[in-house]
């Protein structure tokens, strides 16, 4: 019997190539500080890609802004896209990672993501970013 594949599936072969809406950013005025900004966002949905019944968790991002902060209208509207993405949680966290490096390019960046429980296992995945670090 062959095993039943779930829709999304394939899209974690090209998870990074996925379309979502474009983190903007504003010029930093503090630009000679190092400061720390966090972003909660404690209603987190996005789809197990093997079920696809909907995950719920907290994902936390923590950054020293450089030349740019993270505009917080279009970080919400990026982060609810993920309400229809199937998303394994390591690809997850990675991601949102790889995004905010590319559009705010911080000094330094932490994004956690802490999954709820299903099946008795809660899932938590951290990602860290320094700029000037080689990136593979």
């Amino acid at each position: 019997m062959e095993k039943k594949k779930s829709p999304y599936d394939e899209l974690q072969e090209d998870i990074r190539k996925i379309k979502l809406p474009e983190i903007e950013v504003w010029e930093n005025k503090y630009q000679d500080r190092d400061y720390i900004v966090v972003l909660d966002v404690p209603e987190f949905t996005c789809i197990c890609p093997k079920t696809g019944l909907p995950d719920f968790g907290v994902i936390r991002v923590e950054y020293s802004p450089d030349k740019v902060c993270i505009e917080l209208k279009s970080f919400k509207l990026y982060i609810v896209a993920f309400r229809d993405v199937g998303i394994f949680h390591e690809h997850l966290v990675n991601r949102i990672m790889d995004d905010i490096v590319k559009a705010a390019k911080p000094k330094w960046i932490r994004v956690e993501g802490v999954i709820n429980p299903r099946g008795g296992i809660q899932t938590t995945v951290v990602a860290e970013y320094k700029s000037g670090s080689k990136k593979k």
